[in-house]
């Protein structure tokens, strides 16, 4: 059994410190985050407010304690009734009764194949090793 590297890793998830290809793509990514934060509070968009507002505006959960499962047996589906039944027989066993298999061949170890004419039992006989 062979050791995996890290990428397989189901612990340390977390992204790491942005890098950039350049100083000059950090500067604009530097500016685009800046301009995005000044139009959200000119807008006054706070996202703690948002978060804040949403959470308390939800409905508090009160959970049911101490009522105890009670399994529903109400309404259930009557047996057959026992006199009725017809008895379990047994099929009759498939037998071929026809001619149009010639016989069967071995075309390798112990795979017995149909022979349907004189043509495929040559064909077999050649096959083998």
């Amino acid at each position: 059994m062979h050791l995996e590297g890290p990428w397989l890793s189901t612990t340390g998830k977390k992204k790491g410190k942005q890098k950039f290809r350049s100083a000059e793509h950090a500067r604009k990514a530097r500016e685009l985050d800046e301009s995005w934060k000044e139009l959200q509070k000119k807008w006054a968009i706070e996202a703690e407010d948002k978060k804040r507002k949403r959470g308390l505006a939800a409905p508090t959960i009160s959970p049911v304690v101490n009522k105890p499962f009670i399994r529903d047996t109400g309404s259930r589906i009557p047996s057959l009734d026992p006199t009725n039944m017809a008895p379990c027989l047994k099929a009759p066993d498939k037998v071929y009764t026809g001619t149009m298999i010639k016989g069967i061949g071995t075309m390798h170890k112990s795979n017995a194949v149909p022979i349907f004419s004189n043509e495929q039992a040559v064909e077999i006989s050649k096959m083998r090793r």
